[in-house]
């Protein structure tokens, strides 16, 4: 009779044949590989006097670059919200059984997954030069309330929305396959009840589908984080602005650059331990 059991077990337990876990040399060599290369990327930036790590501590925590580090989170909090939201609603109006809801949800995601988010960027900001004004009436009618549209629609504005809709635009397709993901015996369970169909959704549909929403969502969401770097193409002060604004002045791109990615760094892992709480919490009661 041949047990596994631990080779120093194996005499105490009176056991003739062990199994031996199978050894991986292979594994450990190249780990000593990649561990010896990351020490030499390190050592070499700590000592490259061109990195100017005096430079790097003077500017970590200056008044512009966590200006920029404030306009970065609130964009990032403030599109996130829009597109889960938004996206919240095309994904039912997708699953809904109305084909008119149905087509308008197919064609948005269709359209904003289609027009690269610089360039929605770059639209919403120059919108004004094809819109002078925008206001609300009556089509074809009297306009009761008219404004200007670079009133309306700043540069913060503008961020908002070529994020915000385009993220719409994904979210919907994550929330949609959570949904999906929940066995349809439990709407059928829920109906057979006397629930109606939104109730069930908030109820017994949404929360087994946060499971398989929350993931994706978190990659969303510091993908997000990262793409607000392109509104430096309508120079809004974000971190990425604030930093290169500095040394466009002084010069010293690499050690402003590494500020930069000091704090990039620091969000996305507050950003990871977030979703990892928020998987533990929507996966309770569930063994992989």
């Amino acid at each position: 009779m041949v047990k596994t059991l631990p080779f120093r077990h194996a005499r105490a337990a009176g056991v003739d044949e062990v199994v031996v876990p199978r050894r991986h040399p292979g594994r450990w060599a190249l780990a000593l590989v990649l561990l010896v290369m990351a020490v030499m990327i390190v050592e070499g930036m700590v000592t490259n006097p061109a990195m100017r790590w005096d430079v790097v501590g003077d500017y970590l925590f200056a008044a512009p670059v966590l200006e920029g580090l404030g306009m970065t989170l609130r964009i990032t909090v403030l599109a996130m919200a829009i597109g889960i939201v938004l996206g919240g609603i095309l994904a039912v109006m997708r699953l809904s059984g109305n084909p008119v809801l149905v087509g308008v949800s197919i064609g948005y995601s269709a359209l904003f997954r289609s027009i690269p988010i610089l360039v929605q960027l770059l639209f919403w900001f120059f919108l004004s030069a094809v819109l002078p004004t925008i206001g609300l009436g009556i089509p074809f009618g009297p306009v009761f309330v008219e404004a200007d549209t670079n009133t309306l629609i700043s540069r913060f504005g503008a961020a908002l929305l070529g994020l915000g809709l385009a993220e719409a635009a994904y979210m919907s397709e994550i929330i949609r396959a959570g949904l999906l993901s929940v066995p349809r015996g439990q709407s059928e369970a829920a109906a057979a009840l006397g629930m109606s169909r939104g109730r069930a959704l908030r109820r017994i549909i949404l929360p087994q589908a946060m499971r398989f929403i929350v993931p994706p969502t978190g990659n969303q969401a510091i993908s997000m984080l990262k793409m607000t770097s392109l509104v430096i193409a309508i120079s809004l002060p974000d971190l990425l602005t604030s930093v290169q604004t500095i040394y466009a002045r002084n010069f010293l791109q690499i050690p402003l650059l590494t500020v930069a990615c000091f704090w990039y760094l620091v969000m996305t892992g507050v950003l990871s331990v977030g979703q990892l709480f928020l998987e533990r919490h929507f996966g309770k009661g569930v063994r992989v």
